[in-house]
């Protein structure tokens, strides 16, 4: 893998820094939660570049799915994973408004493809934003 340009790991570092704070974690608390140093951590918070498998273990100490730190390094948005309840094992994800209008409209697509191969490109087109408007309209997205 390419290493991140200097911009990707300085909003890595942000977006770090700042979710443990609201996590109220001190630096060494996060690490060793993260199994790693706290080294290792600060140089993630100085924008610095860490080897790809650090990243797995800030995801899980700032509760974000795996795979966040790699979304955040593309310029997309992590994805909070958090329990139900202390110590559950039952987890709900927060996921970004973006990616779940993403997932319904080629949800739409697939299932219209699926079902009425006769629809135009404009067809399905005007039934994803049908339905993404009816969903907006409900408040799911």
């Amino acid at each position: 893998m390419a290493t991140p340009d200097l911009d990707r790991l300085a909003a890595l570092a942000d977006r770090v820094q700042l979710r443990r704070k609201q996590l109220r974690l001190g630096i060494e608390p996060a690490a060793k939660l993260a199994e790693m140093s706290k080294d290792t951590w600060k140089r993630v918070e100085a924008g610095l570049n860490v080897r790809p498998t650090s990243y797995t273990g800030i995801e899980t100490a700032l509760h974000w799915a795996l795979g966040s730190c790699q979304r955040i390094l593309k310029g997309e948005e992590p994805i909070i994973n958090e329990p139900v309840e202390p110590g559950s094992d039952t987890r709900i994800a927060q996921i970004p408004k973006s990616v779940l209008e993403r997932a319904v409209g080629d949800a739409v697509t697939s299932a219209a493809i699926a079902t009425k191969g006769s629809l135009t490109g404009d067809e399905i087109l005007e039934l994803n934003e049908r339905v993404l408007a009816e969903l907006r309209e409900r408040g799911m997205i």
